[in-house]
């Protein structure tokens, strides 16, 4: 038994050692990641997606995830160019376009380009009005993106899009944007009355004109104006007979 022990306990090791060499060496990547190989601290050709077997100890493998990624932007004390202070938040969504430029370039690309994002956001707000940062989001968004991007770039990561999430305002300035508002429609309904004051005007002028060349029909105006009153029958109306009305008969009565 003493003869065959050491012979086992080879066997056993070198069957350890290429469990461990093939635990080592196999590496499956998903189709949406790359491996960046370090062999001796040199760059060779990106690995994946698939198997990929690596040298155990000489080579060390990366994994970078080709996915986009969304990521929050903490909100942010910003001073706007008229002098007021908010609170911005954003959220931006980048991916890597090159797995070696993004680990080798930059120590972090994650966390570069968070912070990029922040004193972007400070810096691209700070010089917009509130008025602009409550109306033009859209273009504020793609000058946003347009900014972050240039400076991630060189990293190897491409920022897709930047969109402002909630502006916080103090409580003062709600207090005088409810003003405004309130303002400003009473502003509309003083112009829509007066628009519908000078449409009626125009109205009663063009009554008046044809009303001037019949004068019968401001006597059928007269009487139907008599008609709509009497269907009350509450009270006793006097007034007084046109004498446009009796005209008629007086000529016939000095005719005879």
């Amino acid at each position: 038994m003493s003869i065959f022990a050491p012979s086992f306990m080879g066997f056993i090791f070198v069957i350890f050692l290429i469990v461990y060499f093939l635990s080592s060496a196999i590496r499956i990547l998903r189709e949406y990641e790359r491996g960046v190989v370090f062999r001796l601290g040199r760059i060779i050709p990106v690995k994946g997606p698939g198997l990929v077997i690596i040298l155990p100890v000489v080579d060390k493998l990366v994994k970078v995830s080709l996915r986009t990624v969304t990521m929050d932007v903490p909100a942010q004390d910003v001073i706007t160019k008229d002098n007021i202070s908010v609170k911005v938040n954003a959220v931006v969504y980048f991916r890597v376009m090159d797995p070696i430029k993004a680990i080798t370039e930059v120590e972090d690309y994650y966390f570069a380009t968070s912070q990029i994002a922040q004193t972007t956001l400070r810096s691209i707000l700070g010089q917009s009005q509130l008025d602009d940062l409550l109306t033009k989001r859209e273009e504020i968004n793609a000058e946003l993106q347009k900014v972050i991007d240039f400076q991630t770039e060189p990293w190897g990561v491409k920022v897709t899009a930047v969109e402002i999430k909630n502006v916080d305002l103090p409580a003062e300035m709600l207090r005088a944007i409810a003003k405004q508002a309130e303002a400003e429609r009473e502003r509309r309904a003083k112009i829509i009355h007066a628009e519908g004051e000078f449409q009626a005007s125009q109205k009663l002028t063009e009554a008046a004109n044809i009303i001037a060349t019949a004068p019968s029909a401001l006597q059928l105006r007269f009487l139907q104006t008599l008609t709509e009153i009497a269907t009350e029958k509450n009270s006793t109306i006097i007034f007084p007979v046109p004498i446009d009305l009796i005209k008629p008969f007086i000529e016939m009565a000095k005719k005879d």
